[in-house]
């Protein structure tokens, strides 16, 4: 684990799903590892009523219906699309589901426009084919391929990046449930194994970019993931991150709870201004997600851990803020106005939101 930059979520939780598994008593659809109680509560954490003999831990935070439809869908025959906007934990809770389902949630396709066939099929070891020709042994399977021959779940990063014949590639391997080989003339059809299911990510900000086909459409449960809108939540969200990055980084810094508030005060209201803008240049480029509160929120405590006097203060964050949204013209103006218009006012009344405005409008004088 040390030596990892980012572990996988089935070697960092380790421990809690050989746990899980160990007092797991329900039924397990196919080949999976845990049962679909189980997956949740590795999912969402444990409750008193689980009656467990130590705490899972909550590590995606939305609603449980959410969770148990995804859960579900693995189950079935059809495949599993998570869309949403940028930010709201798509990938994360792919993550979690296959390291819960089969221990491997790294075999993974990521959707771009020079994503092609072969990385959702197959390609071939190319000194191997000269050498002794083309076989099974000189075939390199994709991630795809092998969560077919190992009865497990592969993961599709991004799908509608992806241009449209490779989207197209995935119909038959979701409703065949194999793929054939025809540069071979026998052993030439990988079947799937039981457990074997897909599941993809798309963002709701790309539609327009490669729509999905309606043949595709059909072989997925679409599970729309929401923005955390939730002050509570997104608090959650918000310290389960930071503790983690604390421990990653190995740095003993304080954290004050008020400038977490300020910091979720301040993308609540970044929000609210974005939702009554009039046109695009009135907004900022940024979604304002949780992902990207996170990012402000370590780049401003690696800052003070290593520029700072190792606390955090509401100035680097400030900084930090204007450093991470500040993308365009435009969104120097519109942090400039809510800095003057809704900060100003509130420091009056208090020592963070002062710093807070003195540290953005450096920021922001820095810029220009």
């Amino acid at each position: 684990m040390s030596d990892l930059l980012r572990a996988p979520a089935e070697l960092k939780y380790a421990d809690e799903l050989a746990f899980l598994e160990s007092c797991d008593t329900d039924p397990k659809p196919f080949t999976w590892r845990l049962s679909p109680k189980m997956v949740r509560t590795f999912v969402l954490g444990s409750q008193p009523g689980d009656r467990l003999d130590r705490r899972i831990e909550q590590k995606w935070f939305g609603e449980a219906s959410i969770v148990e439809r995804a859960i579900v869908t693995l189950a079935s025959d059809r495949g599993l699309l998570l869309i949403g906007d940028p930010g709201t934990g798509k990938s994360w809770l792919a993550e979690l589901l296959a390291a819960a389902v089969c221990r491997d949630s790294t075999l993974v396709v990521q959707g771009t426009a020079g994503t092609t066939e072969d990385h959702i099929k197959y390609s071939w070891n190319v000194s191997m084919v000269i050498g002794k020709g083309q076989s099974r042994e000189s075939m390199i399977p994709s991630p795809i391929m092998t969560a077919m021959e190992t009865g497990a779940i592969g993961r599709f990063e991004e799908l509608t990046r992806a241009t449209s014949d490779v989207q197209d590639a995935l119909i038959s391997i979701l409703s065949e449930k194999y793929i054939s080989v025809p540069e071979l003339d026998t052993d030439n059809i990988v079947f799937a194994k039981p457990g074997f299911s897909v599941i993809a990510t798309a963002n709701s900000r790309d539609r327009g970019v490669n729509d999905l086909s309606s043949a595709l459409k059909r072989r997925f449960n679409f599970v729309r993931i929401p923005v955390v809108t939730s002050r509570k939540s997104e608090a959650e969200i918000v310290r389960f991150r930071t503790e983690e990055l604390l421990r990653r980084h190995e740095i003993d810094l304080d954290v004050p709870p008020t400038l977490l508030d300020v910091l979720l005060q301040s993308f609540a209201d970044l929000r609210e201004a974005s939702a009554a803008a009039g046109s695009d240049d009135e907004r900022l480029e940024s979604a304002l997600s949780s992902a990207e509160q996170i990012g402000v929120l370590e780049d401003a405590i690696l800052h003070s851990n290593f520029f700072g006097e190792r606390a955090l203060s509401a100035r680097t964050l400030a900084g930090s803020l204007v450093g991470s949204l500040a993308r365009r013209d435009e969104d120097t103006a519109i942090l400039s106005k809510y800095l003057h218009g809704v900060v100003a006012p509130r420091g009056e009344n208090s020592g963070d939101w002062t710093e807070f405005l003195q540290g953005g409008q450096g920021a922001l004088k820095a810029l220009a």
